[in-house]
């Protein structure tokens, strides 16, 4: 199949990578966007946004990047202390008392979005839970102990973050996850981004598809998403019902244009971001705070509050090969947005068409 869009002069190499992989079968459905200089200077799609191959993927084409879905919701969470409802360095348990216990006492904010409270999965008590019970599955990250003293180690909290920021925010700011990104930090940022993606946005979401059927009990990061049974079930992500609740960790739906182009602009000064935020939660944001072993990346990892940096780049990648960054060296950002669940290896090529180097941006 014919990869369409556009490239500008110099990122030839983008099509060709993409357009290979694409004939390879390699991938079977994505999306590929580069900003550079405040324009978009690639936008690629290519294969199909259904399972059926009926529909090409388009450049609207919304989907799923799984933990990429974490950098918003750090978002809405900085909303909250902007206007005074929460602070960074005070105990959650200030605000949420059911919380306090069990060692989690002193647990911060700031330790939830640098993933350092250590709840990194659901306690096994949420074993027989339904994915979308939130009252339920927030409860059992109250009741139960961290898996370490928080602030003492380091492990991404794959599926917990999404529900540990929407307690924090009902408890603090009278406001849900959902309700500060979809009224407060998307429209302020422009962003064609969904969490509970409306109804007249559905036929823009793309089915997911594994590229081996095996591919969910061969990851690194699997012992952290089995509790509650079904994150990775492709069946169950490709219902309405998932698609239309909120399940922050990894249920954003959005296009590889718009997760290019907010990287595009997540450092600047006179950037959507910073006009968010202000200059000192900005700062914060983009800041290095902890760099570790990262027990559900397998590697040495550091992280500001949303994203993961290193000397070449500000990124942040999902399980099954969504990755986005801005390349600190070529003062470009891209996007590559895909439904084939596999590793980052294409995301990858592609970094390596554009001159960066993609290696640790989510789990794998």
């Amino acid at each position: 199949m014919r990869v369409e869009g556009y490239v500008a002069d110099g990122y030839d190499a983008v099509r060709e990578v993409f357009q290979r992989l694409v004939d390879e079968g390699r991938e079977t459905g994505a999306g590929v966007s580069v900003w550079r200089d405040g324009r978009e200077v690639v936008r690629l799609s290519g294969g199909w946004a259904d399972t059926e191959r009926r529909h090409p993927w388009r450049a609207d084409t919304l989907v799923q990047p799984y933990s990429l879905s974490k950098s918003f919701v750090t978002l809405a969470a900085l909303v909250a202390v902007r206007d005074g409802a929460l602070a960074l360095d005070e105990p959650i348990a200030r605000h949420w008392p059911a919380y306090g216990i069990k060692g989690k006492e002193r647990t911060t904010l700031r330790q939830v979005l640098t993933h350092q409270a250590g709840q990194p999965r659901f306690p096994a008590e949420a074993a027989g839970l339904d994915l979308l019970e939130d009252a339920g599955l927030r409860e059992s990250l109250a009741r139960a102990a961290p898996e370490y003293v928080p602030g003492t180690s380091l492990g991404e909290h794959a599926l917990t973050y999404g529900h540990l920021i929407d307690a924090i925010l009902r408890a603090g700011a009278g406001t849900t996850l959902g309700e500060m990104f979809n009224e407060v930090v998307r429209p302020a940022l422009g962003l064609d981004a969904w969490f509970a993606v409306p109804d007249q946005e559905l036929g823009r979401v793309a089915d997911l598809e594994y590229a081996d059927p095996e591919w969910p009990r061969q990851l690194h990061a699997a012992p952290w998403l089995q509790i509650p049974a079904g994150a990775l079930d492709i069946e169950r992500a490709n219902s309405k019902a998932w698609r239309q609740a909120v399940f922050g960790a990894v249920n954003l739906h959005t296009t590889a244009t718009a997760m290019a182009e907010f990287f595009s602009r997540l450092t600047s000064e006179q950037g959507p971001v910073r006009a968010l935020l202000g200059p000192q939660l900005h700062a914060e944001l983009l800041t290095s705070q902890v760099t570790d072993s990262d027990e559900v990346f397998g590697t040495r990892i550091t992280w500001t509050l949303g994203f993961v940096r290193d000397r070449g780049k500000i990124a942040k990648g999902g399980i099954g090969g969504s990755a986005a960054w801005w390349s600190l060296k070529h003062h470009h950002a891209c996007a590559y947005l895909t439904r084939r669940l596999d590793d980052h290896s294409r995301a990858a090529e592609i970094a390596v068409a554009l001159g960066d180097d993609l290696t640790v941006v989510g789990e794998d």
